[in-house]
This record gives C-alpha cells, sequence and structure tokens, in this order.
C-alpha cells in the first residue's frame, strides 16, 4: 500500500508538474499560431449581460487576488512570513483571503448558472468550457477548504509548498513535505496543475493576452442598432426583424 501511494505521489507531485508545464508552452505556441482569432475569452457579453456582469466581476477580482497572493508567496516567502509575525495582520491576510475566495465562488456558480440556464449562451458553450467550469469549481471549493480546516495557510504555504516548487522549477524535485499533507491540500494543488495543462484549449488562453493597449486608447463608441432587451430575447426572430437603421 504505501508503494502504490508512493506512486500516486510521484505522478501528480512530479510528473504531472513537467506534463502541465510542456503542454501550456507547445500548446499556446500552437494554438497562437493555427488559430489566432480564437485566442480570446470569445466572450458572450452581447448574447447577455447582466448576469455576466454579476458572475464576471466578483469571480474576475476575486481570482485576481488569490492569484496574486500565492505569486506573492512563491516569489518572497520571507517577507510573507514576516508579515504574518504579528497575528493581527495574520488575521487580517486570512480573512481577506477567505473573502475573496467566497467572492469567486459565488461569481463562478453564477456563471455556470448562466451557462446552463440561458438558451443563448448555452448553444455557444463547449464541452470545454464545461470542464474547466467544473475544474475552476473544485480548485475553489477545495481552496475554501483548506483555508477553513487548515488555518493560516499563508505561512505554511511559504514554509512548505513554496520550497517545493522552486524545487520543481530547479529540475530537482522534492516532495518530503508536501508528500505529507492531508489529501485535500494535495487535490487542490492537483487542480491547479490541470488548469495549468487545459490553459491551451480553453477560453482562459486569453490571459495570456491581455488587451493593455485599452488603458491608453481612445474610447471606443458601441452603437445599438436593435433594441437591446429584444435582442436578447431568446424567442426574438433574428431572420425576420429587420434592424432599425435598415
Amino acid at each position: 500500500m504505501d508503494a502504490f501511494f508512493n506512486a500516486l505521489n510521484n505522478f501528480f507531485l512530479i510528473g504531472l508538474p513537467y506534463i502541465a508545464l510542456f503542454v501550456f508552452l507547445i500548446g499556446s505556441v500552437w494554438r497562437y499560431t493555427s488559430t489566432r482569432f480564437k485566442y480570446s475569452s470569445l466572450s458572450s457579453q452581447f448574447l447577455e449581460g447582466r448576469q455576466l456582469f454579476w458572475g464576471s466581476v466578483p469571480f474576475h477580482m476575486g481570482i485576481l487576488f488569490l492569484f496574486f497572493g500565492h505569486l506573492t508567496a512563491f516569489l518572497i516567502p520571507r517577507g510573507v512570513l514576516l508579515w504574518n509575525n504579528h497575528p493581527a495582520r495574520l488575521i487580517v491576510l486570512e480573512v481577506t483571503a477567505f473573502i475573496f475566495g467566497i467572492a469567486v465562488l459565488a461569481g463562478l456558480a453564477n456563471l455556470i448558472y448562466r451557462r446552463l440556464t440561458n438558451p443563448r449562451v448555452a448553444v455557444v458553450t463547449s464541452r470545454m468550457d464545461y470542464a474547466i467550469l467544473s475544474l475552476l469549481l473544485l480548485q475553489v471549493v477545495t481552496g475554501l477548504w483548506v483555508a477553513y480546516s487548515f488555518r493560516w495557510g499563508s505561512s505554511w504555504f511559504a514554509s512548505v509548498l513554496t520550497p517545493y516548487l522552486w524545487s520543481v522549477f530547479a529540475l530537482q524535485p522534492d516532495i518530503t513535505a508536501v508528500s505529507a499533507l492531508p489529501w485535500v491540500v494535495k487535490l487542490h494543488i492537483v487542480g491547479a496543475y490541470l488548469t495549468v495543462l487545459l490553459i491551451p484549449f480553453s477560453r482562459l488562453v486569453h490571459f495570456l493576452v491581455v488587451p493593455l493597449d485599452y488603458i491608453w486608447r481612445p474610447y471606443q463608441q458601441v452603437v445599438w442598432y436593435w433594441q437591446r432587451k429584444e435582442v436578447r430575447r431568446s424567442g426574438t426572430p433574428w431572420s425576420l426583424k429587420r434592424p432599425l437603421n435598415n
């Protein structure tokens, strides 16, 4: 039995990260060169906007905070541990991260519900969309589970996970400490690797081409030639009703 669990740890904590990174790098280049015009989030905002807003905004705000929080603990673990030396600062950090995690969960649930219930959006939703949404849901749930059940995650992330991740990038993976972590933590780590692996084949690839030039470019005026509520109504006969300006 010990040999079996050791084999699982070796595959998921040593083999999988290298597979994920290889597929991510090769797949991202391949997709950009072969399907450049689909190298985006393939937005469905023109099909439905209100529910998208209440799903997308909390999801993106929360995921950005959590991503940069994880990145900070990875890049400057000593700084994180120094910050956490003061109990009040540690509590503020943990509570804030948990609140943003709840925001991600609420936004993601709204986005999944929208995909499942809106006829127009459901038509343009692929199997990969459902797969990546399910994987993200698993990540958020396990992340909140870890945060609630195993407190002070920012400290043990910097102490245990950061050395492990650096060892992976140094091509000298050391899983001694990580293999002793609870299974839900390992599941969260594996989910992160699978997310990286699927990025080139999903809408998540859009984060690689963030349109930063939108910040300084001239504003763009969008003119609707249809009544917006009527366009977004699933029963509108698209082929029979002409635009108001034609």
